[in-house]
C-alpha cells in the first residue's frame, strides 16, 4: 500500500481499491452520523445525558458535532493521514458503546462493528511503512499487515452481522417489527428468523468466506438498513452504516490475495 495522502485514484488494483472502499465506507458513516446531528435527531439527548449534558444544551450542540463529523469524513476522502483516521476509530467506539451507557442493549454497540472496525484496516493500510507497520512485520512475519487488515475486516463483518441478528432474535427491537410490517411480514415472528439467519451468515463469514458470500452480505446489509426510512428514520441512517458495507466488500477483494482457509486453521498463522 502506498502511503497515507498519496494514495491514487482505483485502477483496479486490490491495493489500490481496498483503501478506497474503506475511505468510501468511513467517509459515509460520518457524513451520515454529521447530517443526524445537523437535524438534531432527538435520539441523541440520551446519549449527551451520559456525560452530565441536558436537553437543551444537547440540542445546541448536535449541529456542532455534526459539521465536525461532515469535516472529518471530508478529510478521510480527500486528504487521509494515520492521525486522523485513528481518532475517528475512538470516536466511533465512544458513539457506539454510549448506547449500552444509555441503558440499550450491548448488541447495540457490536452491531455498529462496521462503524469502527473499517476506519481501524484503514488506519493499518494509510500507515504502511511506518513504525506500527514495522513492529508487525517483526511479530507476524513477512506481508502479515495486509492479512491483519484481512482478519479485521473478516472479524468487523462477523461482529455486526451477530450483534444485528440478537438484536432481531433475542432482543426482538419494535423498530424491526415495525420495519419489517411496512413490507408485508408479520411483526414478531418474523425478526428470530432474521436473527438466527444473520447469526448463520456470521458462522459462515468467520469459518469460510466467498467472494459470493460476502457480495451477498453487502446486498443483505444494504437491503435490511433500506428498511430504516420506510418507518420514519431520515435517509441519512441508511448512509451512516457505511462502514456496514465497505467493510465485506473490502474482504472480497482480500480475498485475492489471501485463500480463506477455514478459521482454525487460518487463525493459527496470527
Amino acid at each position: 500500500m502506498q502511503s497515507a495522502t498519496a494514495l491514487p485514484l482505483p485502477e483496479g488494483d486490490t491495493r489500490t481499491l481496498v483503501p478506497w472502499i474503506l475511505r468510501g465506507g468511513v467517509a459515509a458513516c460520518f457524513i451520515g452520523h454529521g447530517m443526524l446531528g445537523v437535524l438534531r435527531t432527538a435520539a441523541w439527548t440520551s446519549y449527551f445525558a451520559v456525560v452530565g449534558i441536558g436537553r437543551e444544551t444537547a440540542f445546541t450542540l448536535m449541529p456542532l458535532v455534526g459539521a465536525f463529523d461532515i469535516a472529518l469524513a471530508l478529510a478521510v476522502l480527500f486528504r487521509p493521514a494515520p492521525g486522523l483516521v485513528l481518532y475517528m476509530v475512538a470516536w466511533c467506539v465512544w458513539t457506539a458503546l454510549l448506547r449500552p451507557l444509555a441503558g440499550e442493549s450491548g448488541w447495540e454497540a457490536m452491531e455498529r462493528a462496521g462503524n469502527y472496525g473499517a476506519p481501524v484496516a484503514l488506519f493499518l493500510l494509510l500507515g504502511q511503512g511506518g513504525r506500527f507497520q514495522a513492529w508487525l512485520r517483526h511479530r507476524f512475519g513477512s506481508g502479515s499487515p495486509e492479512l491483519v487488515v484481512h482478519w479485521i475486516l473478516r472479524l468487523t463483518t462477523v461482529l455486526l452481522l451477530l450483534g444485528h441478528g440478537m438484536l432481531n432474535w433475542i432482543v426482538q427491537k419494535p423498530m424491526f417489527a415495525a420495519q419489517y410490517a411496512r413490507i408485508g411480514l408479520p411483526g414478531g415472528t418474523t425478526e428470530p428468523w432474521v436473527g438466527g439467519f444473520e447469526c448463520l451468515l456470521a458462522v459462515a463469514v468467520l469459518y469460510r468466506p466467498s467472494r459470493g458470500l460476502l457480495l451477498g452480505v453487502v446486498a443483505w446489509k444494504l437491503a435490511t438498513e433500506a428498511l430504516c426510512p420506510l418507518t420514519g428514520s431520515p435517509c441519512w441512517v441508511l448512509i451512516e452504516h457505511g462502514g456496514s458495507y465497505a467493510a465485506p466488500l473490502a474482504l472480497t477483494f482480500l480475498l485475492a490475495r489471501f485463500h480463506p482457509v477455514p478459521f482454525t486453521r487460518q487463525f493459527s498463522t496470527l
